[in-house]
């Protein structure tokens, strides 16, 4: 059910430092301002604060008689992906859940309404490119590509939402089952061709030295293995910042800082958040030899989870600093997280310590939800999402069943309500993006 909202513009000046339609759009608005999709990704704060003020009203049961979880927090479609387990240590490539900057303990009905909302969301904007609305840079031939139809994205949420309650309920029969992961898909599958390309980016791929994180960030240079010069992407320090981080951060690395850059322009939630890439390796590489020996490690600013503002309340362990709470949570969640992943507190800010990893590799929306058979391509990807968020929500608790048990109860008893609550809550999103577009508009008119 969707109420009448008190605020919005004030929330994403709250969290953005700018107000729109009287600052300058930032970096961050700009992004947002450009498709329904991207204004969700960013405005996370926005959801909650519906919920804490009854604009967004949720099943009750699902709420009430599910006990709170390790939930992802900003969870839609486009946050999940493939990583390598134990981050750029690690062989195993896997889909999972794979930004966890808002996770705290909340409530599972939180991450299943908001990425059931980005479903409609998502195929809005493919509508919305196919129709010239929005724009997009990741397809340059448009041509005999359609986007989901009404009766698809319905059958997308129900399909996210089954896959989901199906996995629960093999958790609560067998606990074992959260040791599983996704690491293979079948031949024909969307998401099979995507596990191929992260595959090769990893250490041993046959693109691990142009196409993996690592390769494509890093160039040889006469003091050996460096950032490559990308402005707009990388800014390089002067040496007095960069040699301050040097001797903050060297601790918590396992081996030499062989270069360090401020990240520019990363994100769309946390695009206007501080952040470095340390290149980490042996002392003095510089061949490309020694490149599998080297990985980055981000060190990036971080800010209160998005729930929190208004359900901190819910568990005690949301008191802790937010890169603390969003390390342990990570960590809770991952089978088996990154060895590099830490918090330190510098600088008057808290800030994560964690693996940029080698083969790191997502769809975008647009890739899901623009095909010829753009149902199908949809409704595989969102099942191995809903399979791969039970899988973190179970990961919490390893007493007891009751989580998945409940859970699972209540999808079945509320799933159609949820899917017709995110519906509509999407049509407030689309309405929301609209006004900042207009806010924008008349600042520059």
């Amino acid at each position: 059910m969707i109420n009448a909202r008190s605020s919005s513009p004030t929330s994403l000046e709250r969290v953005d430092g700018v107000r729109p339609g009287r600052d300058a759009p930032g970096r961050k608005h700009r992004k947002m301002a450009s498709n329904p999709f991207h204004f969700y990704r960013g405005s996370a704060q926005l959801f909650y604060t519906d919920l804490k003020e009854g604009v967004l009203l949720l099943p009750e049961g699902i709420t009430h008689w599910v006990k709170p979880t390790a939930v992802v927090g900003d969870c839609h479609i486009a946050n999940f992906g493939f990583v390598t387990e134990k981050g750029s240590h690690g062989s195993l490539v896997v889909f999972v859940p794979n930004d966890f900057d808002d996770a705290c303990i909340g409530h599972a009905a939180w991450d299943l309404t908001r990425f059931l909302t980005s479903i409609f969301l998502a195929s809005h904007f493919a509508h919305g490119i196919l129709d010239s609305r929005y724009h997009t840079s990741e397809l340059d031939d448009l041509s005999g590509l359609k986007a989901p139809s009404e009766k698809q994205q319905e059958k997308a949420a129900r399909a996210f939402l089954k896959a989901y309650r199906r996995m629960a309920e093999a958790i609560a029969e067998d606990p074992a089952q959260r040791r599983t992961v996704k690491s293979a898909f079948p031949k024909h599958h969307l998401l099979n061709k995507a596990l191929e390309k992260a595959r090769k980016r990893s250490i041993g791929g046959k693109q691990f030295q142009t196409k993996s994180t690592l390769g494509k960030a890093v160039t040889l240079t006469e003091e050996g293995l460096r950032f490559q010069d990308r402005p707009g992407r990388y800014r390089r320090l002067d040496a007095a910042t960069a040699a301050t981080i040097q001797s903050a951060f060297r601790p918590y690395v396992d081996d030499d800082i062989l270069d360090i850059v401020e990240r520019l322009g990363a994100g769309t939630g946390s695009v206007n958040v501080e952040r470095y890439y340390l290149l980490v390796g042996p002392s003095g590489a510089s061949t490309y030899a020694e490149l599998p020996m080297c990985h980055i490690i981000e060190v990036k600013q971080q800010r209160s989870a998005a729930p929190l503002r208004h359900f901190a309340d819910i568990d005690p362990r949301n008191q802790l600093s937010p890169a603390h709470l969003t390390v342990d949570l990570q960590r809770l969640m991952q089978r088996e997280p990154d060895l590099l992943l830490d918090e330190v507190a510098w600088n008057g800010s808290q800030w994560l310590v964690r693996s940029r990893h080698h083969a790191r590799y997502s769809l975008d929306p647009e890739k899901i939800c623009l095909a010829d058979k753009p149902g199908k391509r949809l409704r595989q990807y969102v099942e191995a999402c809903g399979q791969s968020l039970a899988l973190a929500h179970g990961r919490t608790d390893h007493r007891s069943n009751a989580f998945e048990t409940a859970i699972a109860a209540r999808i079945a008893d509320s799933g159609d309500t949820l899917i017709e609550t995110a519906r509509t809550y999407s049509q407030r999103v689309i309405a929301d993006h609209a006004l900042l577009q207009s806010m924008h508009s008349r600042r520059n008119a």
